[in-house]
């Protein structure tokens, strides 16, 4: 036998071992995606929230074939027409014989092969267009029309976007099928080039200009549609259709639409007569009047006609800018409170004042986590997170600021016990929520804690500690036992010297359960780890849980929401859940201002984050989610119910979001407005504060947020805003607020870092089952005078940092290898004008050490006080009497806020030890005279820069006041 007749048999042999090996890749590959999304059924089913993964996957499918059929079957049929209508005895020439020659064999693959190929594509990305489909499907108007075409705001937000992707992807599809049409028949010899002679058969003609004219056609209606992005798209001024634009490129952009249709219709005409010749001409005259009409005359009109007069021609555009963007942002409603901010600290000036005065919170979340570790952490395989978040509860009737934090698991400080079993089967959760008051400190400076221990107690109430679901929880545990099964699960060590610990069994319904043999190996490759398959202690009864993260847990169940990028914990109804404020959000809002939203929410506490959705121009707090810690149940509550986007979204899931009407008065008590919106609010805010169109131009009155007062003075992080339970202008009572600074927008040295506004908003929802309070969400800016120079968080930092006597105070904290850390600095609203409040950490070197609270600065106007506790500090501040009971002395590490340590009065705000209505008596009344006189000396000695003099004067006021708190005392 020849070596020609066995290497056909040879490779005969190996096709099947080849279609095998593929048959089993396919197989094997296909298995792991079932894997995957029978997992995710699972996981699904078990929250409830099914409906969202199987619409996703009809509406993916639906979407993935209309797409293959769009692209593919055309692109066959321009192909086979193409094919069927060759000249059976066309002359060509040699090079095209061989071309032939070489794609003969593939020929019908390729004709088959590359429609499926290209189907596949596009299926894939129209798929992926899911989103954009269903809203347009189940839009909603927003009631509101744009002042430049009248059409409901709706139009540009769901329609448009549909309608410009519809026309992008057909047009795709034509100009594709216009080139292959164009090889096929060229190979063919259908078009055949002869010297400077392009011949081409009639069949050819027709197919190719048909389908050139049918996309000349998607290319008028597309410029069509264009015209209307106009006022969605960002120029060099605004955000929307600006004069040159209005005047200039739509009614151009109207012309050529018109003109591409025109064009559209002389292919036709060319497939009927044969003449090309019109049809070119028009093509060229079209790319001749693109240049003139939308570029050329455009440019004209900006140079000559609106550039020497800006102002008065663009003034009509700049107010639909602003006052949609006020709108787009839920700004538009603002309270503007013009405040003549007093800069003299006189004495009593905080007695209307003294209840936003005693909830001025010292205890700084971004600094005190290493005491909640050293104190509370009890075990190395406890953690608390390195940024705490701020809660308030009603403790005896009393609403307390706190700082609170939960105790996460943190597997890795169990060293060589880090083995599977521990890892997955005993360390399954955290225990307990520590809270501590953010008003008071310990004698030594430490935390004054509300709630705390393992156990937990304290004044929470009862409630379930267990925290399966965390923002540092395992990857995965796995938990459930049948009921005679001894536990095993860790559930808190039993404190003391030996190492006794307390086990326990999860009890909810938290996870997918792993009852069976297939789902156990399902997960077991899902996880990549055998243990799940083959460990004993996995039983019928066991629950897997992943994906714990309760913001992660948000955003798959609410795919069309982004979540904010804080989740805090609080107990809400005996349970201990985490709270998580989502948004609805678009970049198609007409004449609205685009915001990079990662740019906008990064500040010191949340450094830059890449986010999915980045620019937009529209947000709104649609919704507020609860995850709770035990067994990771997600509710959905609809907080903005008149918001279209989230009513669209309604009616694509339309049992999953609950109504606000089913939230308890006690979670109710626990929402609070959201950082990351605000600081949307207050990024555009900055200029779009100024209503009027004239001075917006110009910029006069530009506004920007501080950078972070407490970084090196080349920091590029901004001052975050800040939770206080305080009382604005307007309001009657104190309420939780978070708010914000703005100094003059600079540059360089250029910078006055000077206060121009201070924006807050009252963030307290109430506590009524099902109604949230009437004030929620109420923004107020007060406006500061241009010639009235109050300091800004930056003056104020520098101030305490260059002040003599407060320096050398720091470097007597600073001995002994103690690092000083200045804590946030807080701008409250009081006594007429802007209390600076900024408390002193001292933290020793070592290992094991934690910041403890021993200072307090403040500042009111250009005068400063630095003292050991917020108290002694307003009281020097202001002549001696302050008017207002701070309520940080120095309580018993063990007493809380309602349960006063020895010495401490309840007090009422009087400072000179009678009761609130009484006058001060004749000693306290000569007391008071000479501190205000030491005060005013130790001024006047600052302002000579005698600091010999300002040392005896700050002395003399000590001791007198030390004098003061003694008569108060009774001592």
């Amino acid at each position: 036998m020849t070596a020609q007749t066995q290497e056909p048999r040879t490779s005969r042999r190996r096709a099947p071992i080849a279609l095998t090996i593929g048959v089993l890749a396919v197989l094997v590959i296909a298995f792991f995606v079932f894997i995957g999304l029978y997992a995710d059924v699972l996981w699904y089913d078990q929250l409830g929230f099914l409906e969202v993964l199987t619409t996703q996957w009809v509406a993916r499918t639906v979407l993935f074939l209309i797409g293959f059929v769009a692209m593919a079957l055309p692109v066959w049929a321009s192909i086979q027409i193409a094919y069927r209508t060759r000249p059976v005895y066309a002359k060509l020439n040699s090079q095209l014989d061989r071309y032939q020659e070489v794609f003969e064999p593939l020929r019908r693959l390729a004709m088959y092969g590359i429609p499926v190929v290209l189907g596949i594509f596009a299926g894939v990305s129209t798929s992926s267009r899911w989103d954009l489909t269903l809203t347009w499907l189940n839009r909603t108007p927003f009631g509101s029309t744009d002042p430049q075409f009248g059409f409901d705001l709706g139009f540009y937000v769901f329609e448009l976007p549909f309608y410009r992707s519809i026309i992008g992807f057909a047009s795709a599809v034509v100009l594709l099928s216009l080139l292959l049409v164009a090889a096929t028949n060229y190979l063919y010899g259908a078009i055949r080039v002869s010297g400077r002679e392009v011949v081409i058969s009639k069949s050819a003609r027709v197919q190719i200009a048909i389908t050139a004219g049918l996309y000349l056609l998607l290319q008028g209606v597309s410029i069509w549609f264009d015209q209307y992005a106009t006022v969605t798209e960002s120029g060099s001024l605004i955000t929307g259709a600006a004069y040159t634009d209005v005047n200039a490129v739509i009614p151009g952009r109207q012309i050529l639409a018109v003109a591409a249709i025109g064009v559209a219709v002389l292919f036709v005409v060319t497939a009927i007569i044969g003449r090309w010749r019109l049809p070119l001409v028009g093509v060229a005259l079209l790319v001749v009047s693109s240049l003139l009409i939308g570029t050329l005359y455009p440019w004209v009109i900006q140079r000559f006609q609106v550039d020497p007069s800006p102002r008065t021609l663009e003034a009509p555009y700049i107010q639909r800018n602003i006052d949609l963007t006020r709108d787009a942002y839920g700004v538009a409603d603002i309270e503007e409170i013009p405040f003549e901010a007093k800069t003299d600290a006189e004495p009593g000036a905080l007695r209307s004042d003294a209840e936003t005065t005693a909830n001025i919170r010292l205890m700084d979340p971004l600094v005190i986590s290493p005491a909640f570790q050293q104190l509370e952490q009890f075990r190395q395989y406890y953690q608390f997170p390195e940024a705490l978040d701020v809660d308030r509860y009603q403790i005896d009737g009393k609403t307390q600021d706190t700082v609170v934090a939960v105790r996460d698991l943190k597997l890795s400080g169990l060293g060589d016990a880090e083995t599977w079993y521990n890892s997955h089967i005993v360390y399954t959760h955290g225990y307990g929520l520590v809270a501590a008051a953010g008003n008071q400190r310990s004698a030594g400076g430490q935390p004054v804690f509300v709630q705390s221990g393992i156990p937990s107690t304290g004044d929470l109430g009862e409630f379930e500690p267990r925290v399966y679901f965390g923002e540092n929880s395992p990857d995965y545990s796995i938990v459930g036992a049948p009921e005679d099964t001894k536990p095993v699960e860790l559930d808190y060590p039993a404190g003391g010297d030996n190492d006794e610990q307390t086990q326990t069994t999860f009890e909810g319904d938290g996870g997918p359960k792993l009852d069976n043999v297939f789902t156990k190996l399902a997960y077991a490759l899902k996880f990549q780890s055998e243990q799940i398959f083959l460990s004993d202690a996995v039983n019928t009864t066991s629950q897997i849980l992943y994906d714990r993260d309760p913001i992660e847990r948000v955003r798959k169940v609410a795919p069309y929401l982004t979540p904010d990028s804080d989740a805090y914990p609080s107990v809400v109804d005996g349970k201990l859940v985490w709270i998580v404020d989502a948004y609805t959000l678009t970049d198609q809002y007409p004449y609205s201002n685009k915001v990079s939203m990662s740019e906008a929410i990064a500040d010191s506490e949340s450094l830059p984050q890449t986010l999915p959705f980045d620019e937009v121009n529209y947000i709104r707090n649609s919704v507020k989610a609860t995850v709770d810690a035990y067994d990771g149940s997600v509710t959905l509550y609809a907080w903005d119910a008149e918001d279209p986007i989230l009513k669209t979204w309604q009616k694509v899931f339309p049992s999953t979001i609950e109504p606000m009407s089913k939230m308890s008065g006690d979670l109710l008590s626990h929402v609070r407005y959201p950082a990351d919106m605000f600081k949307m609010q207050r990024a555009v805010l900055g200029r779009y504060h100024v209503t009027d169109a004239s001075a917006f131009y110009s910029r006069e009155d530009a506004w920007t947020t501080p950078k972070e007062p407490t970084q090196a003075a080349n920091t590029t992080l901004l001052q975050p805003p800040y939770y206080l339970t305080m009382q604005m202008p307007g309001q009657e009572v104190p309420s939780y607020s978070l708010y914000s600074t703005f100094i003059p927008e600079a540059s360089g040295d250029q910078s006055r870092n000077v206060l121009r506004g201070y924006l807050a908003v009252d963030a307290d929802a109430g506590s009524t089952d099902g109604e949230r309070a009437e004030g929620y969400g109420k923004l107020r800016l007060l406006t500061l005078p241009e010639d009235d120079n109050v300091p800004g968080p930056g003056q104020v930092q520098a101030t305490f940092n260059s002040d003599p006597t407060v320096s050398q105070s720091l470097n007597l904290l600073k001995q002994g290898q103690s690092d000083v850390i200045n804590g946030n600095l807080l701008t409250v609203p009081v006594g007429g004008g802007l209390l600076y409040v900024q408390p002193v950490y001292v933290k020793s070197t070592g290992n094991t050490s934690y910041p403890l609270l021993q200072k307090v600065l403040v500042a009111f106007g250009d005068q400063i006080a630095f003292q050991d506790t917020l108290d002694l500090a307003l009281d020097v501040l202001f002549g001696g009497d302050s008017g207002a009971d701070a309520g940080d002395q120095a309580v018993d590490p063990g007493a809380t806020p309602e349960t006063p340590a020895e010495g401490e009065g309840e007090g009422d705000g009087a400072t000179d030890g009678s009761t609130g209505g009484e006058a001060p008596s004749e000693e306290m009344q000569q007391l008071l005279r000479e501190a205000s006189g030491f005060l005013k000396a130790k001024q006047a000695a600052l302002a000579d820069g005698d600091w010999a003099a300002y040392g005896a004067a700050d002395a003399q006021l000590a001791e007198t006041i030390a004098k003061m708190l003694a008569l108060t005392n009774g001592e």
